[in-house]
């Protein structure tokens, strides 16, 4: 028997246990950095250097290098929950939909699926009534119901013909991939999907369900044409047990169906706890990603990413690409790095009806900021009764970005298409040796000045942020 003391005793050594167990788990996978005071395992590096550096990649970087860059990643994750943009709605709406996307898919609701599936053999069954499903070969001649009478006469007389040498015992099916006009089915000797009713056209309905098995039908007229019909087989509508697993196959294939199922979980384990259904979520999501790595670590990934980017967005990108004065000042500073080895054109396309609308829309631009010349031409001329110009907006080109640009301004020998409705095209712009303002090279300027505003952020980030990277769990990554 044991003793209370001895119970106490045994109590205490289990829960000294409990660390050591916990410090071997972690011993298998170690921190191989901490950022911001918060520890980043090896797996999760492993993971992420892994998929970004696998075969395909062009890029590739070595451990060292892909250390620096992640943990330029981590900071900007960091910045964006000091920012609180983890708790606005559409980020929490995003990530929480991601979260769905991989736990529902591990969610088995087994009576879910077996009531929807008795639900929909009820409907089926209900819908045919109490009429056979039918196994059927036919014969068409299609004939329009606009058809003249010699038409008319015509298809008559074919499926005649047809009917004819069936009655003397030619085979169905040879006459059927001959001679039918319904190529679905022709080419299988003229054989039909099961069907019940109100799956066929009425005309056709009618004559199929009038026919014993091995009937053959006299040729009848329906809104598609003339037919000949062969009955082969009539079967009540079978019990549950035999469409089960074609109908739940069916439903899991529909879109929506299993998430239904895991929604359709949730909600009652909720109701059975007396808890909120995002309780439970919450705790399938965590038991699924202690179990699951590589569920862990494509949430920690999933949600890592829409907080750098949306930090990157909010803080870099939009601010750079809209500050149109560090955008001027940073392309004077480094003019050197744009310069162009050939001409460029700078204008637009204009699609005219004729010369005269041509010349209209070019004296319209006269004294007018370039970048409102398309919009100015298009607004001018064109009312809602007749369009009479389009307008290709204003770029900058180099020879061989435009066929209609190579040809009026450039005068290469080219060929082009005009426009349908717009015979005439001309150019409206002028030639340039080099890039005098940064609209010339917007795109590589913003892409530039976008990148020098990062790497100061970041900068400032490290500053801001303490971070450990330990070097002798580094060189211990796994590569592969």
């Amino acid at each position: 028997m044991i003793t209370i003391m001895n119970k106490a005793f045994i109590f205490a050594a289990a829960m000294a246990l409990t660390p050591f167990v916990s410090v071997n788990a972690q011993d298998n996978d170690p921190v191989i950095m901490k950022i911001n005071g918060h520890d980043i395992r090896r797996s999760e590096f492993e993971y992420s250097y892994n998929k970004n550096n696998s075969e395909g990649v062009i890029d590739k970087k070595n451990v060292q290098e892909y250390v620096q860059l992640y943990v330029d990643y981590k900071l900007k994750v960091e910045a964006a929950k000091d920012a609180g943009l983890d708790t606005l709605s559409n980020i929490k709406t995003e990530l929480q939909g991601y979260r769905e996307q991989i736990v529902y898919p591990t969610i088995e609701n087994p009576a879910f699926v077996e009531e929807q599936a008795y639900k929909t053999y009820l409907r089926t069954k209900q819908h045919f009534g109490d009429e056979d499903l039918l196994n059927c070969q036919h014969i068409l001649i299609l004939m329009r119901q606009d058809a003249t009478q010699a038409q008319q006469n015509e298809a008559k007389a074919r499926i005649d013909s047809i009917y004819n040498c069936i009655k003397q015992g030619q085979d169905f099916a040879e006459l059927a991939k001959k001679h039918s006009q319904d190529p679905g089915s022709a080419r299988n000797g003229g054989t039909l999907p099961r069907f019940g009713k109100g799956q066929m056209i009425p005309d056709f309905e009618k004559a199929a369900y009038a026919l014993k098995v091995g009937q053959i039908s006299e040729p009848f007229k329906s809104a598609a044409g003339w037919h000949i019909v062969k009955m082969n087989e009539r079967k009540p509508f079978e019990p549950y047990a035999h469409h089960h697993n074609d109908i739940v196959n069916f439903l899991n294939r529909q879109n929506g169906f299993k998430e239904a199922a895991a929604e359709a979980l949730i909600d009652s384990l909720a109701k059975q706890r007396g808890v909120d259904k995002n309780v439970v979520f919450e705790q399938l999501f965590n038991d699924m990603i202690a179990k699951d790595s590589e569920a862990r670590n494509l949430a920690q990934e999933y949600y890592d990413g829409t907080l750098m980017f949306e930090v990157s967005k909010t803080q870099v990108w939009d601010k750079a690409a809209n500050d149109t004065e560090g955008l001027e000042q940073y392309f004077k500073k480094n003019k050197k790095n744009y310069k162009w080895t050939e001409p460029h054109f700078k204008g637009i396309v204009v699609h005219a009806k004729d010369q005269d609308t041509f010349d209209k829309a070019k004296a319209l631009t006269k004294k007018m900021d370039p970048e409102q010349w398309a919009t100015e031409i298009v607004k001018t001329l064109n009312t809602n009764e007749e369009k009479v110009v389009r307008v290709e907006k204003l770029g900058v080109f180099k020879k061989g970005d435009n066929k209609f640009i190579d040809k009026y301004a450039f005068k290469s020998d080219v060929e082009v298409k005009e426009l349908k409705d717009y015979p005439f095209s001309q150019v409206i712009g002028k030639m340039m040796k080099k890039p005098k303002s940064y609209a010339d090279v917007k795109g590589k300027i913003v892409a530039d000045y976008q990148k020098e505003k990062e790497d100061e952020w970041v900068r400032g980030l490290r500053a801001k942020y303490p971070v450990e990277v330990y070097q002798n769990v580094v060189d211990t990554v796994n590569k592969h």
